[in-house]
């Protein structure tokens, strides 16, 4: 019936331009049907969303039956945190007595990142840090910090590259070792810790010179910040600051820079900034004491099993602690959350920057942190501020839709927002590889995203490219207020 009715006025409005109608009442008809497919065609989808949960729930639980997930959980909300889709299913074998739903708590490591980083856009909205500043005029510790080189010169980033070598670690290992430490050639800025250019990396390079340091400074059991940052001086960059792209340890540096900015701990400032003003619970660094943790899962043998203690190795030799104790709040990977909670933060991007009544961040800044930029980063979507936004590639390839906002984490958690049809997703578990070797981040995952986009695009009434009229032709309302004549314009609806 909608489709009907718009293509009507589609009509109406090209018949307008062609007989070039000059009177007051004939402008108000087409400023009323220009504004009328303009606000249709705005968000055309975000107040409601069809799927058939059958195929997702039957998905998800093969993949938990066939031994490949300790358990996934997922959950879809609307931007008004109304549940559109919920669905948990667990190895009751392997994890016994063991309930998982919206408010378990999970380890979420690098979905950590995209926290630490709003925070640090909230410290520069203050004016109180820019992201061009360097990194050691908050850490002067790091003003003497070298660059790993291999013997023929070449940052040991290099080697790290799936399209470099082939046979990974042999070819490494002999090519990259022994390193050379040199001086920096450039000057690492606040914004290269944001888009994991600082040179900072994570203990699974595969180059033994360099992952032994990270592995022997065990970084996760320091005490406290100051601790962090006098181990992290002492280990050499991957490459010179900016470089080039390397994922690692830069989202943790830039909340150490942010706790140096405002002299408070990350903790504070996550709670003093986001969760309570905001109204979010189950979203922090500490574990209640009430809660015990799911236990660290891994499939690295070809099946599930409860992971040794060193076995989730990106960190080095142990996985963050979460004990009320602990005073090391890592930026990149430490914090923990429930389902409710984490959907609650991405509401809050979803809505501009206001949650409950309070607003955490500027809309410019969540419009400039969502702008896609370099693609020769090696992941073809990815943005400067740790999110990935979809290309064509997901919607041709059937794992979803153009335009998506997504990450996720080290022992796989996922998420995404869609913000032309206002929602939310999550899709957790708890294990750093899984015996299929896909994990959430690419098969599960998209095979899970491909099943509900596939339904909701085909219950949606056709793209409003197929309705409106042809974008070479809009009418230019302020020239015929002024010229009182109608014009065009290549300008689109």
């Amino acid at each position: 019936m909608i489709y009907v009715t718009l293509k009507r006025y589609a009509v109406i409005y090209k018949v307008i331009l062609i007989y070039k109608m000059k009177t007051k009442l004939q402008v108000y008809i087409i400023t009323f049907v220009q504004f009328f497919l303009f606000t249709c065609n705005k968000h055309p989808h975000s107040n409601s969303i069809k799927f058939d949960s059958n195929p997702m729930d039957k998905l998800l639980n093969e993949h938990v039956e066939n031994g490949d997930y300790p358990f996934l959980y997922a959950r879809i909300e609307n931007v008004e945190g109304k549940i559109l889709y919920e669905h948990s299913v667990i190895n009751k074998d392997l994890l016994p007595g063991l309930n998982v739903d919206e408010n378990s708590w999970i380890r979420i490591w690098s979905m950590s990142k995209i926290v630490t980083i709003s925070i640090l856009m909230d410290l520069v909205e203050d004016n109180l840090v820019s992201l061009d500043e360097p990194v050691s005029k908050y850490i002067p510790e790091f003003e003497n910090l070298k660059v790993a080189v291999s013997s023929d010169g070449k940052s040991l980033s290099v080697f790290t590259q799936p399209d470099t070598y082939s046979n990974a670690e042999e070819n490494q290992m002999a090519a990259a070792c022994p390193m050379t430490l040199v001086e920096p050639d450039s000057i690492m800025q606040i914004r290269h810790l944001i888009n994991h250019r600082a040179g900072f990396y994570y203990a699974n390079t595969k180059i033994p010179c360099l992952d032994s340091i990270s592995i022997e400074e065990d970084i996760t059991t320091v005490p406290n910040s100051d601790s962090l940052i006098a181990v992290l001086a002492r280990m050499p960059l991957i490459h010179h600051p900016g470089e080039r792209y390397h994922y690692g340890l830069n989202t943790t540096v830039l909340g150490l820079v942010a706790e140096r900015v405002a002299n408070r701990s990350l903790e504070e400032l996550v709670k003093e900034r986001i969760t309570i003003p905001c109204k979010i619970n189950q979203f922090q660094y500490k574990v209640p004491n009430e809660v015990k943790l799911i236990p660290p899962v891994t499939g690295r043998d070809g099946y599930l099993r409860r992971a040794n203690k060193g076995e989730l190795d990106i960190m080095g030799k142990n996985v963050p602690q979460y004990n009320l104790q602990q005073k090391l709040y890592l930026g990149g990977e430490g914090m923990i959350s429930s389902a409710d909670g984490y959907a609650d933060f991405l509401r809050l991007w979803l809505k501009g920057g206001i949650l409950n009544g309070h607003r955490f961040l500027n809309e410019s800044t969540i419009e400039k942190m969502i702008t896609s930029v370099d693609k020769k980063d090696g992941y073809g979507t990815s943005t400067k501020y740790n999110l990935y936004i979809t290309g064509d590639s997901t919607l041709t390839q059937g794992k979803g839709d153009r335009g998506l906002w997504q990450g996720g984490g080290y022992e796989g958690t996922s998420f995404w927002m869609d913000p032309k049809r206002d929602f939310v997703g999550l899709l957790f578990t708890q294990v750093n590889q899984s015996p299929d070797h896909i994990g959430l981040g690419s098969g599960l995952y998209d095979k899970f995203r491909g099943l509900l986009y596939e339904q909701i695009i085909s219950y949606e009434v056709p793209s409003s490219t197929e309705w409106r009229l042809s974008n070479k032709y809009t009418l230019n309302l302020h020239q015929i207020w002024t010229q009182k004549r109608y014009t065009t314009s290549l300008e689109s609806l």
